[in-house]
Formats: C-alpha cells, structure tokens, sequence
C-alpha cells in the first residue's frame, strides 16, 4: 500500500476525505494540527475519526496561530450566526497554507506522494484557501520546493471534494460507512464537541443532511 497523508480536522468534510483516501488503497497517516483553535474538542474528534476509519497512524501537530490572532477561531472575536459579505471573520490567516506545508513535510519524511485534504469550494464560508486555484498552486509549490518534486516522483494534492455539495458529501460518506456522529464541525462547539446550531458551520452541516434526506446525527448543546 502506498502511503498517503490526509489532513483530518475533526470535521465531517475531512472525515469523509479518510475514508475516500483508504478506498482508493492508500495507508493513512492522519495529520491533525492544533493551531491555538478555541474549539479543541474537534481534535479530540479528529483522533477517533482517525481510528474508527483505520489510518495506521495519526499525529498532531502544534502551531501556534493564536500568538497573531486575526479570527474569531484564535482571537477574541465573536463568532458570528450567520455569514454575511466578503471573507468571515471566522477565516483564520494562512491556515490552509501552513497545514499542507506541515502534511508535506511530513510526506517526504514517509516517501508519500499524495497528500488529501477536505477543502471545498461549493458549500463553504467563502474563506481563499478553499478554492482550486489555491490547490493547484500548493502542489506547483510542493514539486518546486522539495526534494521529492525534484528528484522523486513528485507530490500530488488531492481535493476530492472540491466541487462536491454538503448533500453530495453527506451521500459519500455514508456510502464509505462514515459515522458523522464522531464528527465536530460547530465554530462554537463546547467541551464535549456538542455544537451551537447557529454558526456558518452549523448551518451547512445542517443544511446538508436535510438536503440529503438524512437524519442529522449531531449533538446540539441544550
């Protein structure tokens, strides 16, 4: 099997990601990073996400984004109910960017070509670092700027569901037996990873299991 890493948040996007991953044959070395994120119960998610769905591995990372701040994820800004114009304040800096460059390190170090990440640029936040041009641009860098870009067989970044709906995303893991009760995805979740029901990440989450005729399985605070 040829190895691969996958960016696993906790969140039900990079849970499905997992398991398209081991699908398709890869070992799963699961790469999570706490980035000084108020809602840490999502990396306790990430850990059984990673177990239940058979990664060999599962290791996380520390960055500390919240020594600059700039987001209502590591600053002390409130998070907003619901979107409204431009990029949200629940967009935090760099995050993406500093994730796949710590995932491709990684990578080299375990002679991964392949490296999965769970960004989506349908039914998401409007955030950069989540559109196509962004991936092609990272793996451009990645064969410029490491050894195996150079004299290996190269890095390939994989976005399976760049251009899938939160409905088309709740089908596919169900098909891969993905349980999205193990999954956190609220900007507000409390200590025990239940959700607010009220942030931009709640509302389509919820959205997309109502779309997809499915029962939504997430524990909601009260």
């Amino acid at each position: 099997m040829k190895n691969a890493v996958v960016l696993v948040s906790g969140g039900m996007d990079s849970a499905v990601v997992l398991a398209i991953a081991r699908e398709q044959g890869f070992a799963v070395h699961a790469l999570s990073v706490r980035y000084g994120q108020r809602h840490t119960s999502e990396l306790d998610a990430a850990d059984r996400v990673a177990r239940a769905l058979g990664a060999v591995a599962h290791k996380t990372v520390e960055v500390d984004l919240r020594s600059i701040g700039g987001s209502a994820l590591t600053d002390d800004i409130e998070v907003p109910e619901a979107g409204g114009e431009g990029i949200p304040v629940t967009y935090v800096p760099a995050r993406n960017t500093i994730m796949l460059s710590v995932a491709l390190g990684w990578a080299e170090v375990l002679g991964a070509a392949d490296i999965f990440c769970g960004v989506n640029a349908v039914d998401y936040s409007g955030y950069p670092d989540c559109r196509p041009e962004f991936i092609e641009a990272f793996e451009r860098l990645a064969n410029l700027a490491t050894r195996a870009g150079v004299e290996g067989a190269g890095i390939r970044i994989h976005a399976p569901l760049m251009r899938m709906g939160k409905d088309d995303i709740v089908r596919e893991g169900l098909r891969l037996g993905v349980d999205f009760s193990q999954t956190v995805s609220c900007y507000r979740a409390d200590a025990e990873g239940r959700a607010c029901g009220h942030c931009d990440a709640c509302r389509l989450r919820a959205a997309g299991f109502e779309a997809a005729g499915v029962a939504d399985p997430t524990r909601y605070v009260g």
